[in-house]
């Protein structure tokens, strides 16, 4: 069984619902989903049948034999026999008349044996039922309150609980995991998740409620393969289809769908409106929680308003995919974004039009983020496992003349993600393909590395430092072998030796184990990963680690 998980996104507490709710299914939402299937249905069939059309033109160029249209093969007609033979062994049991009521059944002389005797259940039509239990004579066992408080206790989200979201793909199906991480109890489980479309590639959390203005929520973006955002109200359990979606397929359906619709082709050009290729990136802007950046695989950036789920601005500064973005942490109209294209761009989303200032690098880029403690800083993670640091007073003339206050080699592979601690100046987590996870303290002199750690997540695709103070140490991990490790630093000591003195760090007494908290996989080690883990480790790497108990 092949699991990965390509995204993590922290939830901070106090937003999410104490009790979140549960999908309830009604006739009209059965009738749809009949209808949406019956849909998909024709048009899977129709698919089907111009893939026959087009396998035969293109046997009939090859010169190949050409069976008519009428013609049966020596096959089909021992298969109709077999069907033939087996309709003659059933035919003692007439099972077309088995549903039949008795007077249907029998001739109005044969009242003796049958007559309204027809069967067990020939009499079921006289019986008599309730809409509702309660109004049943005959049932006097009532509901199970005890149980209804039990699941509604299950699904209680405290105040000191934080939400981790994380997107997963598991033998090709996509969905969202909703975590809930108990730092108190060191408890990591999935409190709910929900399908997806397409394999996804990002999510990010939102705090205001779609097409509502001035209302907050409890809300994930996913970005995945397909052009279209999905919005999923987390408050909600058991939800079948997304609260909003953002892009084509937001356009509104008619009420009543009709009993046979053409699909409507996805537009391949990109355009202002909606994104025509895989949603790469996605950002939320703090200062502005009704605001949200996409980035595209057709080279785009989008701006959201969440107010009315449409496109306010599209931006067009790369001329390659646009992989990552990030939000200025003090100016709420600068976005920066990274492309494969190999430049970052800052730019002031209310001037969609100015010249923009722009930095280069030597390989793609992985991801972007500006210094919270910084804002004049930003850094930049690159395929080849560089980490760079910029300085946005200091312009190159042009991104290939552009130069950094200082490059770190921080893994020999991609350095898939990297994450800077909100409450600790100076203190960055990096994750690599090479499934390591690293810390690192930024001094004036340049960074240096505290720790080093193989958290058995496989490649590393995400890292993420919580976002309240209160577990601001606490790092999500999460990769190719599709688990996710919550790590606590503070435990260890080299850890707490490097940043002592740059903030308040949690009380630990004496020695201590470190603080790994997680949920087991449901499966063992894939073979693909195991001789790829086996080939990685072949040659040895030299120094090793520290080990994950302290001495």
């Amino acid at each position: 069984m092949t699991s990965m998980i390509t995204a993590t996104s922290w939830v901070r507490r106090g937003h999410a619902a104490a009790y979140p709710t549960k999908y309830v299914f009604d006739e009209g939402e059965y009738a749809r989903i009949s209808k949406l299937a019956k849909l998909e249905l024709e048009d899977a069939k129709e698919d089907l049948e111009t893939a026959r059309r087009e396998l035969a033109k293109s046997s009939i160029s090859a010169g190949g034999p050409v069976q008519s249209a009428g013609a049966v093969t020596k096959e089909e007609e021992a298969d109709e026999a077999d069907h033939e033979d087996e309709d003659d062994d059933l035919k003692e049991y007439d099972m077309e008349h088995y549903d039949d009521d008795g007077d249907d059944m029998v001739d109005s002389g044969d009242e003796g044996e049958h007559g309204n005797e027809s069967g067990l259940f020939g009499n079921v039509k006289s019986l008599a039922y309730h809409a509702d239990n309660e109004d049943d004579p005959y049932i006097t066992l009532q509901g199970n309150q005890d149980s209804d408080d039990e699941d509604r206790e299950d699904l209680q989200i405290l105040p000191t609980d934080n939400m981790l979201l994380a997107a997963r793909v598991e033998d090709e199906v996509a969905h969202l995991e909703v975590y809930v991480y108990e730092d108190s109890q060191d408890n990591l489980y999935v409190h709910h998740d929900v399908m997806l479309p397409a394999i996804p590639i990002c999510v990010e959390w939102l705090g205001a409620k779609p097409n509502h203005s001035g209302e907050s929520g409890n809300f994930a973006a996913v970005g995945t393969m397909e052009p279209d955002i999905e919005l999923w109200d987390l408050d909600v359990v058991d939800g079948m289809y997304p609260f909003a979606i953002l892009g084509q397929s937001s356009e509104p359906q008619p009420p009543t769908m009709p009993e046979k619709k053409k699909k409507k082709s996805k537009s391949l050009k990109s355009n202002t409106a909606y994104h025509v290729d895989a949603v790469l990136s996605l950002s939320a802007n703090r200062h502005n929680p009704t605001l949200l950046a996409s980035a595209s695989a057709d080279k785009t950036v989008k701006l959201w308003d969440l107010t009315t789920c449409t496109a306010a601005q599209s931006y067009a500064h790369h001329t390659d995919k646009v992989c990552t973005l990030a939000w200025h942490p003090a100016q709420p109209a600068v976005l920066l974004s990274g492309s494969y294209d190999r430049t970052i761009v800052a730019a002031d989303m209310r001037a969609p039009d100015a010249k923009v200032p722009r930095w280069g690098v030597e390989s793609d880029v992985e991801n972007v983020k500006w210094d919270p403690h910084n804002d004049s800083l930003f850094y930049v993670s690159t395929e080849n496992g560089i980490l760079h640091c910029f300085d946005v007073r200091q312009l190159p003339p042009t991104p290939e003349q552009s130069k950094a206050s200082w490059r770190l080699q921080a893994h020999e592979k991609s350095l898939s993600s990297f994450s800077i601690n909100p409450a600790i100046p100076g203190m960055i987590a990096t994750g690599s393909t090479d499934r390591s996870c690293k810390l690192w303290n930024i001094l004036p002199s340049g960074p240096s590395l505290v720790v080093s750690r193989d958290l058995g997540v496989g490649k590393v695709f995400s890292t993420n430092f919580a976002p309240d103070e209160t577990v601001a140490f606490r790092l999500a991990v999460a990769g190719s072998k599709g688990s996710v490790q919550v790590w606590d630093p503070s435990t260890n000591r080299a850890v707490r030796e490097a940043f002592a003195t740059r903030g308040k760090l949690p009380h630990v007494d004496g020695d201590v184990r470190e603080r790994l908290v997680g949920v087991e996989a449901d499966d063992e080690e894939s073979e693909e990963e195991e001789e790829a883990r086996q080939a990685e480790e072949g040659g040895g790497e030299a120094g090793g680690c520290e080990s994950m108990e302290e001495e």
